[in-house]
């Protein structure tokens, strides 16, 4: 399963807590729709019905299933680019 890292964390947490969808909200990773296969992140206020849920340090991260399957030997970083902005990386787990 996605793993996050004390940054990923922290910024998932600041960035729900400042939206108006705060309380049980997270951040949502889903495949996009092509072919690319890249992913789409979002916050939401709930997860969808058949999302996994990643729980840590009061983060909450939706995993849709196909980006599950994607991401569940990686971890999920984050870093604050210049303007403020939170930036977030996947890596192989090591």
């Amino acid at each position: 399963m996605l793993t996050l890292t004390e940054n990923a964390s922290a910024a998932i947490k600041n960035l729900t807590d400042q939206t108006a969808v705060a309380g049980d909200a997270g951040l949502r990773i889903s495949a996009a729709d092509d072919t690319t296969g890249s992913l789409k992140v979002e916050l939401t206020p709930t997860p969808e019905p058949s999302d996994q849920l990643v729980e840590d340090s009061g983060a909450r991260v939706f995993l849709e299933e196909r980006a599950a399957a994607a991401l569940s030997d990686k971890v999920l970083d984050a870093q604050l680019d210049g303007d403020g902005s939170v930036r977030f990386a996947v890596a192989e787990r090591g």
